[in-house]
């Protein structure tokens, strides 16, 4: 009976194993957001040659157009990888390039820069945070006004 038991034991453990084994997955998961392979792609346009219609062929339509230039394009990828079984599967980002297209009033590709996550990284921000006093005047003064016509509308009841 005990080595039933200890065969028993040792066959749920192997089990446990097996299933744990099985269940973790050993190839990465990869997440692809905008445009796959700009850094390839990137290098199939030329300045003051390729034009619009050259950028579409090999991207596709662009993810964002200036705000006030449409001449201005910018396109986006970024990569995710899931962490080692160690790290609670944890997302981790591998890429985050930007590519951003200048193009003159004619179509003709005339910039062209590329950032990458190295690029990113070395970016500095100002600390310093801007107030807005015209806004808080405008806040301040709505903020009485609705005040002023609460009280007046009480004493005309």
């Amino acid at each position: 009976m005990l080595y039933i038991f200890r065969h028993m034991k040792e066959t749920v453990y192997l089990l446990l194993i097996l299933l744990f084994t099985i269940s973790c997955q050993r190839n990465e998961i990869v997440k692809t957001h905008g445009i796959a392979y700009l850094e390839k792609r990137e290098k199939l346009i030329f300045v003051n040659k390729s034009n619009k219609n050259d950028t579409i062929n090999i991207f596709g339509q662009p993810s964002t157009k200036g705000m006030t230039n449409d001449n201005l394009w910018i396109y986006i990828e970024r990569t995710m990888t899931k962490g080692k079984m160690f790290k609670l599967g944890r997302n981790y980002l591998t890429k985050n390039n930007v590519l951003v297209l200048e193009f003159d009033k004619y179509g003709i590709l005339k910039k062209k820069e590329l950032s990458s996550i190295e690029d990113m990284k070395k970016l500095t921000f100002a600390k310093n945070i801007t107030e807005n006093e015209i806004r808080k005047e405008n806040f301040v003064y709505s903020f009485l006004s609705s005040v002023r016509q609460k009280m007046q509308t009480q004493r005309k009841d």
